[in-house]
């Protein structure tokens, strides 16, 4: 006779360990980062003024009042979750951002109309999931990237015409699925692109647009990036760094493009001094996967500061010195992973002077619990004591805890792809 297999026993007891401290931590949480509850679970946030745009596990992209937690509208039309979202201008250069685009699991990309939820075009995109979405405003170029592993250019030039977008160009040299991307524009009228994988490899482009007709964007690889071991989860650059965070539990902020290397004339001294400058800064660890990153070096308000959801818990570090960075925070946010962290610059009127605006700082955090939450930048840098321990009361019967919400509209072998696309416990 064989032995018993425990493995699945085991598991289990593991997953129901798991179930209870989040149970247990959604009451404890219940009510702090003045939470809204969605529907659904949000794979992708972006604020603008006082507004979230919402991606959503429903197949749905939702408009979200910050200051009142109303939806204001939904966007119907996707067939699976949606994963990402962007904005670009309907009249190039306006700022207005008054047209939307989404990609889906269904591997679609649609484009809306703001305003009147007006669907513009679809456009099939990839053949798997859409996973990133990048505008780069002045190429007027849409950059999409799948679990196909292919990195897609497209057309915004006729953005609005309503038909399928135009395919203007890919990359087809990554090995793994494409999580995260990021530019910069160079004064030639190229782009810089970053594409990451769930290999941890991100490779650096230099793409520029050919003479054909019509013409199209071409790339060159200009460098391999390994500093992380597995999947990056979220890249940003600006102000000559790189930042990434990844599910090898760290946070990297390396220089880039890179220090020139000094020239063989250079002394031995000054050469020293060199790499000593130049070295990048250690990992910022986490004791799991960091799947948020807000480095507010790169935000208008140009603070030393880099908030990282890791888990669902939020941390705040000091960066004024990278090579030491200092952590000054943590805050158990949510209950569940937190999926993205966005500033929100809010916007307030000055009560008793009429016509007179407040704007405060402010961050918002989306996660796997369902929740959308607000915090003061402030109260975050220096969080409050936690409250005193409540005496010991009876007994009372135990309601039940905060649970995600159901109706998601999702299978359960949806779910459970959901859950390890998202690098899910």
């Amino acid at each position: 006779m064989q032995p018993a297999d425990k493995s699945n026993l085991l598991r289990s007891e593991a997953e129901l360990l798991l179930e209870k401290a989040r149970n247990d931590k959604a009451e404890r949480t219940k009510d702090v980062g003045s939470p809204i509850q969605i529907t659904g679970k949000a794979l992708a946030i972006e604020v603008r003024e006082n507004v979230a745009w919402i991606a959503e596990n429903t197949t749905v992209v939702r408009e979200l009042d910050l200051e009142t937690g109303k939806t204001l509208q939904l966007f119907k039309g996707h067939t699976a979750p949606v994963t990402s979202l962007a904005f670009v201008d309907r009249e190039p250069g306006s700022g207005k951002g008054d047209l939307l685009v989404t990609g889906s699991w269904d591997k679609t990309i649609k484009v809306w109309d703001v305003e009147t939820k007006e669907l513009i075009s679809t456009t099939p995109a990839h053949s798997d999931f859409v996973k990133a979405l990048l505008v780069i405003p002045s190429l007027r170029l849409l950059v999409s990237s799948g679990s196909d592993k292919i990195v897609r250019f497209w057309d915004l030039s006729t953005v609005a015409d309503g038909a399928p977008l135009t395919s203007v160009g890919a990359l087809t040299d990554h090995t793994r699925p494409v999580e995260s991307l990021d530019a910069r524009v160079t004064p030639d009228g190229a782009a810089v692109l970053y594409t990451a994988d769930t290999m941890g490899v991100i490779k650096v482009w230099d793409v520029r647009k050919d003479a054909g007709t019509p013409p199209r964007w071409q790339s060159t690889l200009v460098e391999e990036l390994k500093h992380h071991r597995t999947r990056v989860n979220a890249i940003a650059h600006g102000a000559g760094q790189l930042w990434t965070a990844s599910a090898d539990e760290t946070v990297q902020i390396i220089p880039h493009p890179p220090p020139a290397t000094p020239s063989a004339s250079t002394t031995a001294t000054a050469t020293a001094a060199t790499a000593t400058s130049t070295k990048p800064p250690p990992p910022i660890q986490h004791p799991t996967a960091v799947k948020a990153l807000l480095p507010l070096p790169l935000s208008p308000l140009a603070e030393p500061y880099l908030l990282t959801g890791a888990g669902d818990v939020i941390r705040v570090y000091d960066v004024s010195a990278p090579e030491e960075p200092e952590l000054l925070a943590e805050v158990d946010a949510h209950w569940h992973d937190v999926t993205a962290l966005r500033l929100w610059m809010r916007r307030s009127a000055v009560e008793g002077e009429p016509g007179r605006v407040r704007v405060e700082p402010w961050v918002v955090s989306a996660s796997l619990d369902g929740t959308i939450r607000r915090w003061r930048l402030s109260e975050l840098l220096q969080p409050p004591p936690p409250p005193p321990p409540k005496e010991v009361e009876a007994k009372k019967p135990e309601e039940p805890a905060a649970k995600a919400p159901e109706g998601s509209g999702m299978t359960e072998e949806e779910e459970r792809e959901l859950a390890e696309l998202m690098g899910d416990d």
